[in-house]
């Protein structure tokens, strides 16, 4: 006859922690919601990279599914100058908006309602998007599309040695800035069409952000505390690891 558990005695702390790990393993977390924003927010964040300067076509995030999703063909000779993606729990909303009308002096701008948008700056080729990276913000583009807030958060890859004295977006050459504003002002721009789309301010690193914390408590009014929650369990589970 085996032995069987008495009914008092607790299943051992080790098998609580193996379920997380399970369901990690089966449903993979969403790019948006399910990854946190990052420990050293909001110097450094986590970024889901949809785009890279290869792709022909333009990927974006499902939001609904979380799957990377055909936008539409890049138009004309257009091609993203870098890795581009979204930071995981922000979102251009409320606040977002009014920090583009305190800072223009316009009255009409709302949020996209979208995460937060980051270009990521590296030396080693990214081969292809649907991938997470850290990185660390210098600067930005208080871009306008449509009456809408859509700013463009610029950042170094994490550890990345070839700009790794880059701090601020003024440490970049003006031909980088150039670049990236004239890809925004007509990716989306048709031959004999006014661009919709306008790049109203570039700001420094302090500004960068000062736009994550405001897109961040955006994304807390609209979805919750997800990141806490999460950031809580993770602290948890490093905890348990480190025998604390």
């Amino acid at each position: 006859m085996s032995k069987s558990t008495p009914p008092d005695e607790t299943i051992p702390l080790t098998d609580h922690h193996r379920v997380p790990n399970m369901v990690g393993g089966i449903f993979q977390a969403h790019p948006w919601h399910g990854v946190p924003i990052g420990e050293d927010f909001p110097e450094k964040v986590n970024c889901y990279i949809e785009l890279v300067p290869t792709d022909t076509v333009k990927y974006e995030l499902d939001k609904d599914s979380g799957h990377l999703k055909i936008d539409r063909p890049q138009l004309f000779s257009n091609t993203c100058p870098m890795p581009y993606g979204l930071v995981p729990q922000t979102l251009c909303d409320q606040r977002v908006a009014e920090r583009c009308m305190e800072k223009t002096g316009r009255t009409d701008i709302v949020g996209d309602g979208d995460p937060i948008d980051i270009c990521v700056i590296s030396e080693r080729p990214i081969p292809h998007g649907n991938l997470l990276l850290t990185a660390r913000v210098i600067g930005g583009l208080r871009m306008i599309d449509n009456g809408e807030a859509d700013d463009k958060l610029i950042a170094v890859m994490k550890q990345d040695p070839g700009f790794v004295n880059w701090k601020d977006i003024y440490d970049m050459p003006d031909a980088f800035i150039d670049r990236l504003r004239h890809y925004f002002i007509t990716y989306k721009q048709r031959p004999g069409y006014t661009s919709p789309c306008e790049i109203a301010e570039v700001y420094d690193v302090r500004e960068a952000q000062h736009m994550l914390r405001l897109s961040y408590e955006d994304y807390k009014d609209v979805y919750g505390l997800q990141h806490d929650e999460l950031s809580h369990a993770q602290a948890n589970r490093r905890k348990f690891r480190q025998g604390v």
